[in-house]
């Protein structure tokens, strides 16, 4: 009798045996090697560059006492009333300069801004690498503008390097949510045409301290 093999046939017994077939990686160390060429400038000229180019609005600021003057300049331009803040660690920040927001989600549908802090800065595509640790999740995506306190200890190069430092500092008890943001939401499903806030802020500032 005559044996028909399909293809289908065929190739699962190629797959069988190799797998039956133990062999050494031909490229140990691929996963080790970087994706990129190396760079000789700063990541924070690099992350500026780079989030400025994603719509992102950049601000560097010496100490403290800059940041709040900025803030306050920007507030007052903007006529911002309703910022909300839910991180210990920021809210010591603006009560030692006495400046006014909102602890709890009371009203918070008039919200106008919402203040976090952040995880990491990726400098190669000008990312912002936010979890739901201390603020939660709704801060960072329903106010339409956010802001965000970073520190210059906190820029990376790249993405791999920005989970290094999450868990360094949560080890295994990682948060439930880490998600990277690249500029305002935006979407060009109606029309072909770029609409900046379609599923979130409208606009995003990062606040660069050095520190």
């Amino acid at each position: 009798m005559k044996d028909i093999t399909t293809s289908k046939e065929k190739l699962l017994k190629k797959i069988r045996k190799a797998l039956l077939e133990k062999r050494d990686n031909p490229y140990p160390h691929l996963e080790e090697q970087p994706l990129y060429p190396p760079t000789d400038e700063l990541p924070e000229v690099v992350f500026a560059e780079q989030f400025t180019a994603a719509a992102g609005q950049f601000v560097f600021c010496e100490d403290e006492v800059q940041f709040i003057e900025n803030l306050l300049t920007l507030a007052e331009e903007r006529k911002w009333h309703k910022i909300y803040c839910w991180e210990p660690a920021l809210q010591q920040i603006l009560q030692q300069y006495e400046y006014p927001y909102f602890e709890t989600d009371k009203n918070f549908d008039q919200a106008q801004v919402g203040f976090t802090l952040c995880e990491a800065l990726i400098a190669r595509n000008g990312s912002i690498m936010l979890s739901n640790a201390d603020a939660g999740r709704r801060l960072s995506i329903y106010p339409p503008v956010h802001i965000v306190l970073a520190y210059t200890s906190q820029l990376v190069m790249d993405i791999k390097d920005g989970f290094k430092l999450i868990r360094q500092k949560y080890g295994n008890n990682l948060p439930s949510m880490i998600s990277t943001v690249t500029g305002p939401s935006r979407t060009a499903d109606i029309e072909k045409m770029l609409v900046l806030g379609a599923h979130g802020p409208k606009e995003l500032f990062v606040f660069l301290l050095d520190g």
